[in-house]
């Protein structure tokens, strides 16, 4: 009976936990179900649009950089088409699949493979070559990684590291996959759904029609319109306009943080010197903008024009490009020609420099340098050097002597008219000075127009305070060569001009030393200067006492789609950098002795053959020192001479100013600097010759933005800020 009623109760007990059990699953279900129709009732929309989610994506398209024009508005600098083929990598494109795409590409067009790297041949090698490639890594290598003791992410570098020249050989050997892989190389270069050029040189109209008909075939390769950048002149002030990187260097490396945080992309075409440079901000096009919109897994659902992309903005330069031919051709034969007739005195001649400004403007009309070097084969040939009068500096020698003129003026060392006896200097510890022959009683016109060294000696000495006793020191202190400096300074010299364009040299100053180098300082024989620093300084004489900043670009202009030039955006007025202290009086003294100089019995460059255009100006010879270099040897130093000439002309009414560099032109001290007066004449003569050809028929010729103030400063609407072109 008992045992009856025990079996009873366990009956009972089982079926109740199991009804238990099947309760509590059915509760879960039910909340289950009430969970996944609430989610599909009240979010569901939500997650159906996160499953169909487009993701839009704008990327920029290259855009032509503005044109340069010279003052007369003739191209210099010019964008020429040209025919491109492009890759444009979606986020889901995998490997593969460009690699699929880059073999049917390489049976159009063909690449050139002597830039592919050995990196690129491995990486290649291990994606077309995938077993081969699983058999690099060991049992070992994946141990080590199951241990921790290496990274999975390391294993690739194992592989890279493990293939052999043979397995490359396997690649270099076959043509045809050399072109697949620098298609390929072409693909991987750029940014997902950004066009990657693949090919823009040398694109035959068979390759361009081909792919034309097959884009449909070839997923993400386009045809476009690229461009490269051409300089109409050749080599003419090739080496100011500067350069442009192409598509392939992209951005320079030292500039790279700079451009991307101004929102350029690496591969972006970019100034890399001089006005391409400097203009950058100008020059730049504004890119085309394109909205790519996708889906969640990256394919590419449509595109969306945003911006239509703009050419860079264009600008005028001042330089007139028909003088700066015609005067570097005067630059190339004048040295031609010395070095044929004048044989070994003139073996070290290898360049030459000049500029011509507009003294009342500072406008730079001709910026020109010629240089002598040899080819691969031992050729002497002639190269621009036009940017060696902006950072190539030499003694100037004797032309500074009007700046020393005036700064004994301003001191109150000397007075205008007034006499100092020129007789050689003898200085204890000092080398003797003195001037070329004894003159005797000159006054400042006539040290001008003879170029006494020892009036500028004794003007100097005058700044100084010292009185000069023969054979006695001359003490002179730091502070007298800075007091000096400060008066040249004024000129322009020993400073920047505040040219636009980059990296502009100040010259070299010379050492703090003994009395006779405050001496030499004075006559051009101690710091060094460049030739657009003379031709700064000598057109502040020229106008009448105000140094402008000397300018290269004269207007930004918007561009237009048509031949020519659109509306003035931004005119570059004349910019005076200060006006000198001395006065009226005094410059019209020395601008009287600069025109002593070539209309004189006397003057130095009397023997110039082009007086009609009434010159004014200084000539000047420097002795300077050449180093020759040996081949395992050691160098030899020779003596040299400069021959320099500033000028301007005409003396009643300058319309332009020169200043003319010819340095290690000599090494017979003998020779005078006809060099530089024959090379001033031609100057002058072009100039003139073209003036008069522009302004035949012409009723109102274009008016020049000149000085009219009489305070010394512009109108403020003429005034430039200096940080426009920053």
């Amino acid at each position: 009976m008992t045992n009856q009623k025990q079996k009873k109760k366990k009956k009972n007990y089982v079926p109740y936990r199991l009804n238990l059990l099947f309760f509590a699953v059915f509760l879960l279900f039910s909340a289950l179900i009430l969970r996944l129709g609430f989610v599909q009732i009240v979010f569901g929309e939500d997650y159906r649009k996160e499953v169909d989610r487009e993701e839009n994506v704008t990327v920029n398209t290259l855009a032509p950089r503005g044109k340069i024009f010279d003052r007369n508005h003739n191209v210099v600098v010019d964008n020429t088409p040209l025919n491109a083929i492009t890759y444009t990598r979606m986020a889901s494109t995998s490997s593969k699949e460009q690699l699929e795409i880059a073999k049917k590409l390489s049976e159009v067009i063909t690449l050139d493979t002597e830039d592919i790297q050995e990196r690129d041949k491995k990486d290649y090698w291990i994606l077309t070559r995938p077993e081969e490639a699983e058999k690099l890594i060991t049992k070992a290598d994946l141990k080590k990684v199951e241990d921790g003791e290496l990274e999975e992410s390391e294993l690739y570098q194992l592989q890279l590291d493990r293939i052999t020249d043979k397995n490359l050989q396997e690649i270099t050997s076959n043509p045809e996959e050399m072109q697949v892989l620098a298609i390929f190389r072409e693909f991987n270069k750029g940014y997902a759904l950004t066009p990657q050029i693949v090919k823009n040189k040398d694109v035959t109209a068979k390759e361009y029609a081909i792919i034309s008909e097959s884009l449909g075939h070839l997923s993400g390769v386009d045809i476009m319109t690229d461009w490269k950048r051409e300089y109409v002149f050749d080599d003419t002030l090739r080496s100011v306009l500067g350069s442009v990187s192409d598509s392939e260097s992209g951005i320079p490396e030292d500039r790279i943080q700079e451009y991307l945080a101004r929102g350029y992309s690496r591969n972006d075409r970019v100034g890399k010197s001089q006005i391409e440079l400097f203009y950058e901000n100008v020059l730049q096009g504004q890119k085309a903008r394109v909205k790519n919109v996708t889906d969640s897994s990256g394919n590419l659902l449509r595109q969306e024009k945003v911006f239509e992309g703009k050419r860079g903005k264009d600008l005028v330069l001042s330089i007139d490009m028909e003088l700066q031919q015609a005067v570097e051709k005067v630059l190339a034969d004048k040295i031609l020609e010395a070095r044929a007739t004048q044989g070994a005195p003139a073996r070290f001649l290898d360049r030459a420099f000049a500029v011509v400004m507009d003294p009342k403007t500072g406008e730079v009309l001709s910026l020109a340098g010629k240089q002598l070097v040899k080819d691969e084969n031992g050729q002497t040939k002639v190269e621009d050097n036009a940017l060696g009068t902006i950072q190539e500096a030499y003694e100037p020698g004797s032309t500074v002597k009007g700046a020393t003129v005036l700064a004994g003026f301003e001191h109150g060392a000397i007075s205008p008219g007034q006499y100092l006896y020129d007789a050689p200097l003898n200085i204890k510890g000092t080398p003797r000075k003195a001037s070329y022959v004894a003159m005797g009683n000159i006054n400042d016109l006539t040290a001008l127009e003879r170029s006494s060294n020892v009036y500028m000696f004794r003007t100097v000495m005058g700044i100084a305070g010292s009185t000069y006793r023969p054979g006695e020191p001359l003490p002179v202190d730091n502070e007298d060569y800075d007091v000096f400096r400060n008066y040249l300074a004024q000129f322009g010299l020993g400073v920047e001009t505040g040219i636009d364009l980059p990296r502009e040299s100040a010259g070299l100053i010379g050492k703090y030393d003994t009395s006779g180098k405050l001496l030499d300082l004075a006559i051009g024989q101690y710091d060094t200067y460049t030739t657009l620093q003379l031709a700064q300084y000598v057109s502040t004489i020229a106008n009448g006492g105000y140094r402008m900043r000397p300018q290269l670009v004269r207007e930004i202009r918007e561009p237009v789609e048509e031949e020519g030039l659109g509306p003035v955006l931004q005119p570059f007025k004349a910019e005076i950098l200060n006006r000198v202290d001395m006065s009226d009086d005094e410059i019209k003294r020395v601008q009287e002795g600069f025109k002593r100089v070539y209309h004189g019995l006397q003057g130095t460059a009397r023997g110039s053959k082009m007086k009609e255009f009434k010159p004014a100006g200084k000539s000047g010879t420097a002795q300077s020192f050449y180093r020759e270099i040996r081949e395992g040897k050691e160098p030899i130093i020779h003596s040299t001479l400069n021959f320099n000439l500033i000028g301007y002309a005409p003396y009643d009414n300058p319309e332009l100013a020169f200043a003319i560099m010819v340095p290690n032109a000599s090494t017979n001290f003998s020779q005078t600097g006809g060099i530089s007066t024959e090379i001033g004449d031609e100057i002058m003569r072009v100039y003139f010759e073209l003036k008069k050809k522009r302004t035949i028929g012409q009723d109102n010729p274009e008016e020049q933005n000149t000085i009219t103030t009489e305070d010394g400063t512009l109108p403020e609407d003429a005034q430039q800020d200096p940080e426009d072109n920053e």
